[in-house]
């Protein structure tokens, strides 16, 4: 992989620049019950410990609101194995953010939330692998379906709003109509049908989990007729990036909107950024959290304009989608300053035609995220 040591560094100075973010991930743990076969979290998960005890966090969510955060997710792996999770909820309510749960809804019990709710916690977002039981568990290595539906009560039985998130693939695409009844049972405001980005274990999986062009059809007509009917919930439905020809902005763009904390304590633009070789991100275990947003060589790195190679360069729409994918370049191509494959335009769009086209073969088998590679 390409080094952009150099590059961080002629472009540090840019910390005058750096926005305004709305939006901070707290990333408050790597470990999770589940073993998802779609995991985005890194393939060396088990060797990242949390760094940041109780203190650290209610801290980082002071410096947040201070830089103009608004809005906190908690998140993980699994942020409810974390046993100090109420008190990180209430620091996160006191420094005045809007606190939201994203989890699988185990381990924690339903009877347990009310703490949270107490504490502070504003909403949540739950995340479902299939509408049908068994073939969630094929994804997620575990059975935790009706655990889930118990949640899901839970939630709309303390006053809560309920998102869903379900990661589409060719696995359960199909079920695209039985996700949107289900949002509607469990009296779900938002489902977010989130298409299955390539990377960690799912870029190991990408071969068994890429749709085909007519499955993404069809569950695109499905929503479009649901968001027609009376009651639906508001639903999020994006097409993927390797069936798009055009590069998403990633995260609203490199160091933009959204500020990333993780396990680690490492401050980054988004989840997987910490993975690109090369780049120099500061922690707030050593730093304040305005510090590490503004002047860390990595958190410049991208930021602006002047990072970019042709076609980026001299692209129109180099401002609205930013070359696409820092970090789907690299794992692609080897070079993060590269224009994302996803885009028609890039040099390197084969790799992505190439991955649909392998995915139209027969299958291989799931690998559950921590398999033996």
């Amino acid at each position: 992989m390409t080094s952009m040591a150099s590059s961080a560094t002629s472009t540090g100075a840019a910390s005058s620049r750096a926005p305004r973010p709305w939006n901070l991930v707290a990333e408050l743990t790597y470990r999770c019950p589940l073993r998802c076969v779609y995991c985005s979290n890194p393939l060396g998960f088990r060797h990242v410990r949390d760094a940041l005890d109780t203190t650290a966090w209610l801290r980082v969510f002071e410096e947040a609101a201070s830089l103009g955060v608004v809005h906190v997710g908690l998140t993980g792996g699994e942020p409810t194995l974390r046993g100090d999770l109420p008190e990180i909820v209430g620091g996160a309510a006191a420094a005045g953010l809007y606190t939201h749960l994203v989890t699988a809804g185990l381990p924690i019990d339903p009877s347990d939330l009310g703490d949270l709710v107490a504490a502070g916690l504003r909403s949540v977002q739950l995340s479902f692998q299939d509408s049908r039981p068994a073939q969630a568990e094929e994804i997620a290595g575990v059975d935790a379906f009706q655990r889930k539906l118990a949640f899901a009560a839970a939630v709309r039985a303390a006053g809560l709003p309920l998102s869903l998130n379900v990661v589409l693939h060719r696995r359960n695409l199909a079920q695209v109509p039985e996700l949107l009844e289900l949002a509607r049972e469990l009296g779900a405001q938002r489902l977010e049908l989130a298409n299955t980005q390539y990377y960690g274990w799912a870029l190991a999986n990408r071969r068994a989990l890429l749709p085909s062009r007519a499955q993404l059809d069809e569950a695109a007509e499905a929503v479009e007729r649901a968001r027609h009917q009376p009651g639906a919930p508001e639903i999020l439905f994006v097409l993927p990036d390797y069936h798009s020809d055009r590069p998403k902005p990633c995260m609203g763009g490199w160091g933009q909107r959204v500020v990333v904390v993780n396990p680690q304590g490492l401050v980054l633009p988004c989840h997987a950024a910490a993975e690109l070789e090369g780049l120099d991100f500061y922690s707030v275990a050593d730093r304040p959290l305005s510090e590490c947003w503004a002047e860390a060589p990595g958190m410049n790195a991208f930021r602006g304009e002047d990072w970019m190679q042709e076609p980026c360069r001299g692209c129109p729409e180099r401002g609205r989608d930013f070359g696409g994918c820092r970090c789907q370049a690299a794992l692609l191509t080897g070079d993060p300053t590269a224009t994302d494959p996803a885009c028609d335009l890039s040099p390197n769009h084969a790799l992505v035609v190439a991955a649909r086209e392998e995915a139209s073969l027969a299958p291989p088998k799931l690998r559950l995220r921590g398999d033996a590679a």
